[in-house]
């Protein structure tokens, strides 16, 4: 099992350099498609006492389009011009409804972890893009050029977000020299846990995925800063985990260990919702 297709989003405002370098040595390591992707959104007009407060005009509406234009030819020469497997696409509209829709052509998007400046109309909300397009998402913390991965660690609960994160991981889990499933719970839970997280073991076995499991009876601190502590550890480079969270009302809310990690998170996180 392999990724056949990568999707790197890449802010129409920002200079991503390294993390489009990153998904293109990961693009080569996996000979797989790398797929560049940017958007803008259009400013709708807004009416105030019957006048007309915001209006975009054609002439900006026609220099975002050579903006992205821009942004994909300089995509070009950082990923490599000669990649054989590469394309450039984009779209004006908000840039989480355009990476929803993007990722259908893609195994595995890979996003920045922090919002860029500019709001809902030029740049990516992590989180938002996360629990809407459906794909597995690797979230590269800024200053992280390349991903080894040959020490990985799975954040485990018995929930279907960690199933898939496991099965979307099985290309890096099967790269990897070291494995650690890691579940916290309550001392009176413990024996369930182990049950639990060896069943995880021996799916993974089932794959030819040697690993470790690790159950930790600790309540007094934050999944999130265990898993980060646990990492630590074990000079893990890559974390999997579930993504948790929904929409109510056109806002977004994240579990707590979703919404911590990606504050906090110096290595990158395969995350799946």
């Amino acid at each position: 099992m392999s990724y056949a297709a990568l999707l790197v989003y890449v802010e129409a405002d920002g200079m991503p350099e390294e993390r489009i370098r990153f998904a293109s040595a990961l693009a080569d390591r996996f000979g797989a498609h790398l797929i560049g992707l940017s958007a803008l959104a259009v400013r709708s007009p807004v009416v105030a006492n019957g006048l007309v407060m915001v209006d975009v005009s054609q002439i900006d509406i026609e220099l975002m389009r050579t903006a992205l234009v821009e942004k994909g030819d300089w995509f070009g020469k950082i990923a490599g011009s000669d990649h054989r497997k590469l394309e450039w696409r984009s779209a004006l509209d908000f840039p989480a409804d355009v990476l929803a829709h993007e990722a259908r052509s893609a195994d595995l998007v890979i996003i920045g972890q922090r919002r860029a400046p500019g709001g809902v109309y030029r740049s990516l909300e992590p989180g938002e893009a996360i629990l809407k397009i459906g794909r597995p998402t690797l979230i590269v913390p800024d200053g992280v050029s390349s991903l080894r991965g040959e020490h990985i660690v799975i954040g485990w609960k018995d929930t279907r977000e960690a199933r898939r994160a496991i099965r979307d991981a099985l290309p890096f889990l099967h790269n990897a020299g070291d494995v650690t499933i890691v579940e916290t719970c309550g001392p009176e839970e413990k024996k369930n846990a182990i049950e639990r997280i060896n069943d995880v073991a021996g799916y993974l076995k089932r794959h030819e995925i040697d690993s470790n499991c690790r159950v930790v009876a600790e309540e007094n601190r934050s999944y999130a800063e265990l898993l980060m502590r646990i990492a630590r550890e074990q000079n893990a480079d890559l974390l999997v985990t579930g993504a948790y969270g929904h929409s109510r009302l056109g806002e977004w809310i994240f579990g707590g260990m979703t919404r911590e990690l990606l504050s906090i998170s110096p290595i990158c996180c395969l995350m799946s919702h």
